[in-house]
């Protein structure tokens, strides 16, 4: 454990600059996963998170930065500063899916940078650069950066508040004013990024700390926060858009603890009362997202903080007394994800939503790290174990599946699981063995990453072997992009958006929800008509005084096909025989087929052009046996 003379010396070399080193190697190690997955392979737009990058898009071309638009419509759920942000990028680079992903990629970068600049400040060099190694190199950062939320830029600026507070608080602090004022900019921050939860989290740990710690009634501690020109400072960043916002976007106040179908009371009801109170009590509408069962909403951090996870045993052996800055950090990080947990044990819970406590819990454990110990000797034999034991399933599936045929794409040997996609790992359910013929180098890229991994946590103990655990996750998070970039077809519609966009011109519909075909939309960047698909996120929208009439039911669907106008509907091949039923199989002219996704037009084209690698279905496919084998 680190000492209090070793703790005043490294907090000497924080401030005279000499950690550089642990500052640089963290952000190597970070940008080598996430820019260099953005880089190399190509990382397109999934249907998941295309409805941020295209909502940014909007704003850009439409020059309203205020109210966030799908399709026309008002989408009023989520604060705005990630869609800002974006569109800065586009204006910097021009709309692209790899432009989107780096405001993304930087903030991981810039949050492994601040862990390990906490750490170096409370615990000593060492401890900073386990930290911080730990945010980059950890599963739950990397699994919840690949679509487009901002919790991990709401994990910055919680982190960052969480600091600011405890260096205001410092005695030896020589700018507790200036780090007052960061606390508050971090929290204004916050309120521009996902909204109350953003101040609820570090003011309520703040103010559990401080109970704890007997100063919660020392005038001194208020006059160092100086929480009255914090709280300006705050509301000068986060006020002018709310306001703003419910300006443009009226009735301006409604308290009602109700929402159905048809109901419209503006934006402040939407955003404040339905989506923070009555989210809170899982009674808000529409009620389009799932809930993680308790206990695996806690013990899912084992996975969400791999490989570093295995030596939280070695936490418990911590001192928390809060004597010195190491025991004061220690206690706050226990504070910060001791109420976070809590507070959404009794919430609706989705897995990520635990991300702002993660730099907590990589304080402490770089803080183990740092000490060494049995439980950290323990860890790492343990760490070898799993290491080792996942090489071995890899090169065992790859050896398995080396001489299996992949026809088309990987799409034709999925499963589907739909009632699980509003989990992170619901996409895992969709493997099947067939499907590892189609990964065979990312499995091999994965064999090698986890040997490598064994082997040094097998050879040495310590830094070296946490070094080694480092590059066994750098190379595994590469073959898992890889691995994506082979479900890319399945994940993402830009295929068929490549055969709409080089077919004669005609109007887009797409079947049941937006999100369903969102990158389809972004990389056409066309509005589209939407078959009866009047619910979940865009919903509430809909009912605004003023919306655009973009959702449309059978008959309106029937009307518009059987037209003389150019139409393309894209759907799932599950609803074919209803379309057939609605006009008329000789009016379905099957043209495309990519991922399990199909695009019919209603009127005969030739495919001359279009681009290659694609499933193309003539008249011939009203034959069904002409339909690959997925659609029939």
């Amino acid at each position: 454990m680190a000492n209090s003379g070793s703790v005043v010396r490294d907090a000497e070399d924080f401030i005279t600059g000499k950690s550089w080193r642990v500052y640089l190697t963290v952000l190597l190690v970070a940008g080598a996963i996430y820019l260099g997955c953005i880089v190399s392979p190509p990382s397109l737009m999934d249907d998941v998170d295309a409805v941020q990058a295209q909502i940014a898009r909007n704003m850009l071309t439409s020059g309203d930065w205020v109210t966030a638009r799908l399709d026309g419509v008002a989408y009023l759920e989520k604060a705005p500063l990630v869609y800002w942000i974006i569109a800065i990028f586009y204006k910097i680079f021009g709309v692209h899916d790899w432009a989107a992903r780096i405001p993304i990629a930087l903030s991981v970068m810039a949050l492994a940078w601040l862990t390990a600049a906490f750490g170096t400040w409370a615990f000593g060099r060492r401890a900073g650069l386990y930290a911080g190694l730990c945010m980059a190199t950890c599963i739950g950062i990397f699994l919840f950066t690949r679509i487009l939320i901002p919790d991990v830029m709401l994990t910055f600026t919680t982190a960052l508040a969480m600091w600011a507070f405890l260096r205001a608080l410092d005695e030896q602090e020589p700018h507790p004013r200036l780090w007052a004022f960061v606390l508050a900019a971090s929290l204004g921050t916050g309120l521009l990024l996902k909204s109350l939860v953003s101040v609820v989290f570090p003011v309520t740990a703040a103010l559990i700390y401080l109970s704890l710690t007997k100063q919660l009634f020392r005038p001194r501690t208020w006059q160092r926060l100086r929480p009255i020109t914090g709280f300006f400072i705050a509301l000068a960043i986060a006020a002018p858009w709310h306001i703003l916002a419910t300006i443009r976007n009226p009735p301006y106040f409604s308290f009602s603890l109700h929402g159905g179908p048809g109901e419209y009371h503006g934006f402040l009801w939407f955003y404040f009362i339905n989506e923070q109170v009555l989210r809170f009590l899982n009674l808000r509408y529409p009620r389009d997202y799932n809930t993680v069962p308790r206990l695996w909403f806690w013990l899912f951090h084992f996975l969400w903080l791999f490989p570093s996870s295995v030596y939280f045993p070695a936490i418990a052996k911590l001192s928390y007394k809060p004597v010195d800055r190491a025991g004061r950090a220690r206690l706050l990080a226990l504070c910060w994800t001791g109420f976070l947990l809590i507070f959404f044990t009794f919430s609706t819970t989705q897995e990520y939503y635990s991300m702002p406590c993660y730099p907590a819990l990589a304080l402490l454990l770089g803080s183990a790290m740092a000490a060494g110990g049995d439980w950290i000797r323990r860890g790492t034999r343990v760490l070898c174990g799993v290491a080792g034991v996942a090489a071995i399933a890899c090169l065992a599936i790859f050896v398995a599946v080396r001489n299996l045929s992949t026809p088309g794409d990987s799409s034709d040997v999925l499963s589907r699981h739909p009632s699980a996609y509003t989990l992170s790992l619901g996409h895992m359910l969709d493997l099947t063995f067939d499907s590892f013929a189609y990964l065979r180098l990312p499995l091999l890229v994965a064999a090698i990453a986890f040997t490598a991994g064994a082997l040094g946590t097998f050879r040495w103990l310590g830094q070296r072997a946490f070094l080694s655990t480092t590059l066994m996750m750098a190379l595994f998070f590469h073959a898992a992009r890889l691995a994506l970039v082979v479900f890319d077809p399945y994940l993402t519609s830009r295929p068929l958006a490549q055969v709409i966009l080089q077919s004669p011109p005609g109007k887009l519909i797409v079947d049941r929800p937006y999100y369903a075909f969102s990158s389809l939309i972004f990389y056409t960047n066309s509005d589209v008509m939407i078959l009866n698909g009047r619910y979940n996120n865009l919903e509430y929208g809909s009912y605004a005084p003023g919306a655009p009439n973009v959702f449309i039911d059978d008959a309106r669907f029937r009307s518009l096909w059987l037209d003389s106008q150019r139409y393309y509907l894209v759907a799932y091949p599950k609803e074919l025989s209803r379309f057939e039923n609605l006009v008329g199989r000789d009016h379905l002219n099957l043209l495309a087929s990519s991922g399990g996704k199909l695009i019919f037009t209603n009127q005969p084209l030739d495919h001359t052009g279009l681009p290659p690698g694609m499933h193309y279905l003539s008249a011939a496919s009203k034959n069904a046996l002409a339909i690959p084998p997925l659609y029939r």
